[in-house]
């Protein structure tokens, strides 16, 4: 299967337009004459309708991609989160510039962009409003998510194209209304994103997500961005390619999921590099796969496979060596996996990878505990950090032990690529997958992803939370790519971070910004503060771990570290 799923896809991550153009197959395919572009056909056409309609557990049979444990792709695309929230964004368009960092902070793809040429946008506007009826409602409408941007009008006039108008669109299905674009939007200093309420009768007489439905629909309608108008540099472009929603939401994650952002992000910056069809995933038990893979639910279009907890690195290395014999060396093959599986029962496993010199690359989202399995501690979580089997009681207070530095071990094993990165720095991140991507050997990257139920933090919060993890030295980024150089000091990046000679960072008041700042901000280490707000002893320790790895990171990049520290 991983060799043959095929999906093709329109650039804005909807496929069941696509899906539906199959060629026609037989409704139950026998396992001898498995052809996977009918079965993806009859998958939609059956067992999607089935489970939409609640009537799948008694009329749909046990047939032999059920037996397979086959989940056609991409179609979690035709899930419904609608009725989730009673709120929604809504696109203010005269606030935006087109920085489009609310569009690479959504978790679940609902939110999409683009920049359309102002002749052809007008002539597309009159042609989709004539088909609808109420046609001068859906002009007024489809206008009001387009503006004019320096980044899109003027700059590409200065080079002599027609000047491009900025558009912004929010899916309603795909929407959990977590608002973290809001909170996103925000923190660039904007506000052309705001909550509001869904209506069932607006000022226009209309729903207020049937209008939601109406607008997205345009947008489908229209082409992709022209390349011409896409900034290399402002790496956040990326999603306005054709192939960079290869994650394409429905995916049953929790509102404002830390993971779901990284994941979308690391997909579109391979699949917008590499081509639709580029790259597989082996994903390790955890979040991630069952957040993907809620039957009949898939939100990916590339093949990906399921393994244990702890053996992902092991399958993928199986699954290198076969495309390389087969002659897709150029395949770009990517190992998923929580910290719990990369940090703790299967870091053997990540470390033969690593040593065996293998071109695989690999994600580790680290939430720092056991989110899927019940809010345990791992290696990877801070010391005095609370969770459900770490407790704050009596005789201990949270976690006892130092959090394990596994980007720190990685880079012990010599020629690899690694990378500590956090979704608040796009250009940061991204980079960090193109040179993973392009690195010829074994590359890990390793991503702050916050978790909601298990931090203690708000559904908005996940953008916000990780920029404070940086900035609070809970998470620092780096980059160590060995093409740099011999030295550890030249293959060691710390860029990304604030105040890289200092201990600490500042806030604008001029106040310290240190780990214990960091922790004020988060439920799970409510109980290390007293009713004065005094941090425990744990705490406190738990500031000096992180400090001692910042210094030592600061030593291995060759950073002079300001007088006095």
């Amino acid at each position: 299967m991983t060799e043959t799923i095929a999906t093709e896809k329109n650039g804005k991550g909807q496929l069941p337009g696509m899906l539906a153009n199959l060629p026609a197959g037989p409704g139950r395919i026998a396992p001898q004459t498995l052809d996977i572009r009918a079965y993806i056909k009859d998958f939609n056409t059956t067992v999607i309708d089935a489970y939409r309609s609640g009537v799948a557990d008694v009329e749909l049979p046990a047939d032999m991609g059920v037996g397979r444990s086959l989940i056609a792709p991409a179609t979690a695309a035709t899930r419904d989160f609608s009725s989730l929230s009673p709120l929604i964004p809504q696109f203010v368009a005269e606030q935006c510039v087109g920085c489009m960092a609310c569009v690479s902070a959504c978790p679940d793809s609902a939110i999409v962009a683009t920049a359309q040429p102002k002749a052809a946008l007008a002539a597309a506007i009159e042609t989709f409003a004539a088909s609808q009826p109420n046609p001068a409602l859906a002009a007024e409408t489809a206008k009001q998510h387009f503006v004019h941007t320096t980044k899109y009008a003027d700059v590409p006039a200065k080079r002599g194209l027609e000047p491009a108008d900025f558009g912004l669109f929010i899916d309603p299905l795909h929407c959990k209304g977590c608002a973290e674009c809001v909170d996103v939007c925000l923190a660039q200093g904007h506000t052309a994103l705001v909550m509001a309420e869904k209506c069932d009768c607006e000022p226009s007489g209309e729903c207020t997500l049937d209008r939601y439905r109406r607008d997205i629909a345009f947008y489908r309608s229209l082409p992709t961005t022209p390349v011409a108008y896409r900034n290399e540099k402002a790496l956040a472009d990326i999603m306005l390619g054709e192939h960079a929603f290869g994650f394409v939401g429905g995916g049953g994650s929790c509102s404002g999921c830390g993971e779901g952002t990284v994941v979308r992000m690391v997909m579109a910056a391979t699949l917008q590099v590499y081509g639709p069809q580029s790259m597989g995933i082996v994903a390790e038990t955890g979040c991630n796969t069952v957040f993907a893979s809620t039957y009949p639910y898939n939100p990916f279009t590339v093949p990906w496979t399921n393994s244990l907890f702890e053996n992902g690195p092991a399958d993928a290395l199986g699954i290198r060596l076969r495309w390389d014999q087969a002659g897709h060396a150029d395949r770009r093959l990517w190992v998923f996996g929580g910290d719990g599986a990369m940090y703790d029962i299967g870091f053997q496993s990540l470390s033969r990878l690593v040593a065996s010199g293998h071109d695989i690359k690999v994600l580790v989202l680290d939430t720092g505990v056991y989110s899927n399995t019940g809010g345990q501690t791992s290696t990877a979580s801070f010391t005095a950090q609370v969770s459900k089997l770490s407790a704050y009681g009596k005789a201990e207070h949270g976690k006892q032990e130092k959090r394990k530095e596994l980007g720190r071990i990685m880079m012990a094993h010599g020629d690899a690529y690694v990378a500590q990165v956090a979704a608040c720095n796009i250009n940061h991140l991204y980079k960090a997958v193109m040179e993973a991507n392009a690195y010829a050997g074994p590359a890990v990257i390793i991503a702050y992803t916050p978790c909601m139920p298990e931090h203690g933090i708000a559904d908005d919060a996940a953008n916000r939370q990780a920029k404070l993890a940086v900035e609070s030295r809970a998470f620092p980024l780096f980059t160590y790519d060995p093409r740099r150089g011999d030295s550890l000091a030249e293959r060691l990046s710390l860029q990304g971070n604030p105040a890289v000679k200092e201990d600490w960072s500042k806030n604008p008041d001029g106040t310290t910004f240190d780990f214990i700042s960091f922790a004020r901000t988060e439920g799970r280490f409510r109980q290390h503060f007293d009713a004065e707000g005094s941090p425990s002893h744990e705490l406190q320790a738990s500031q000096e771990d992180r400090l001692h790895d910042w210094r030592i990171l600061q030593e291995m990049a060759g950073v002079l570290r300001a007088a006095g520290h």
